[in-house]
């Protein structure tokens, strides 16, 4: 999501050979983030790396780009039309990965969705879909439908998790790990806060100065954790926000995170967890902070589905 805004495309092409350099192997945009342009941004980037094929390129359709018209994200004629265009801008004949960004709970049936998506695979343009921030019983019912229809099934969910908000172990975690769907976490630092990011405030180039969203999710609970969790962090002789990213590597039923690296030198920290372990009682440890399914603060909040209020 960083890349195009605020990382500038030379930064971010360093972000992402490195990151291949290291093992990372899989690198996830959607037609939304910075207008496309993260998307343009790591097409010319393999590109010019001639490294397409060690990476899993992953992307999403179906955000909601405007107020009116909220269905319109959902059905074929865009799903399709923003396929073309997503191939166009990452260079590429084949997205690894197509997810649907969010549910739609209005005019379109799942089946239209999933219709679209299976034609696209069928097509091979797409191998794999998935969706992102989906509730538990929508990903059931794709993957029924799926089944029913002879249709290209949901392989993957893509969902908030951090240590500040544990809700999707509750229902989502153990229905992926019932019918072996991968997870792969969104915002495993709690966009920052585990990182330490905003202990003395708001600074004036954080994404909660920028986006309004991000800034309803920074509460005095979920700041006092990051805090505790930096002097578990000093006791495993990692940095606070390599510990939240192992935490949430480790955790039971996670395929893989999804890190957002600002720098090369964010990057270059979250890859001193890549062959951690999180031990039993750095575990133990974490979950006194926040138990497990529970949240104190609401990473759901760009999901119109997720109703539980978070106190400050």
């Amino acid at each position: 999501m960083n890349f195009g805004d605020p990382t500038h495309p030379d930064e971010s092409a360093r972000i992402v050979d490195r990151a291949l350099d290291a093992g990372i192997n899989m690198i996830d945009v959607a037609d939304v983030y910075a207008g496309g342009e993260s998307e343009r941004i790591l097409g010319a980037a393999l590109a010019a790396n001639g490294h397409r094929d060690r990476a899993v390129v992953a992307t999403k359709v179906g955000m909601p780009r405007t107020a009116d018209e909220p269905d319109r994200w959902h059905r074929r004629e865009h799903i399709v039309t923003s396929c073309e265009q997503s191939l166009k801008n990452l260079q590429t004949d084949r997205i690894d990965l197509y997810q649907l960004h969010r549910p739609s709970f209005g005019a379109v049936p799942q089946e239209e969705t999933l219709a679209a998506f299976d034609e696209l695979v069928r097509s091979g343009k797409v191998l794999h879909i998935g969706c992102s921030t989906h509730p538990a019983w929508m990903v059931m019912e794709a993957i029924a439908l799926s089944e029913r229809e002879g249709f290209a099934s949901y392989e993957t969910e893509q969902p908030p998790y951090n240590l500040l908000d544990r809700r999707i172990e509750n229902e989502l975690l153990p229905l992926c790990r019932k019918y072996g769907i991968g997870v792969l976490p969104w915002s495993p630092l709690g966009g920052g806060i585990l990182a330490g990011r905003y202990d003395a405030g708001i600074p004036d180039d954080a994404r909660a100065a920028r986006r309004p969203q991000v800034k309803d999710r920074l509460t005095e609970r979920a700041v006092a954790v990051a805090r505790k969790l930096r002097a578990l962090a000093v006791d495993c002789q990692l940095t606070v926000s390599q510990l939240a990213l192992l935490w949430c590597k480790d955790q039971p039923g996670i395929t893989a995170p999804i890190i957002g690296p600002r720098t090369i030198e964010q990057l270059e920290d979250a890859l001193g967890v890549l062959d951690g372990v999180l031990d039993d009682s750095t575990r133990a440890a974490c979950d006194e902070l926040v138990p497990p399914g529970n949240a104190v603060a609401d990473f759901h909040n760009t999901a119109s589905w997720m109703r539980t209020r978070i106190s400050s």
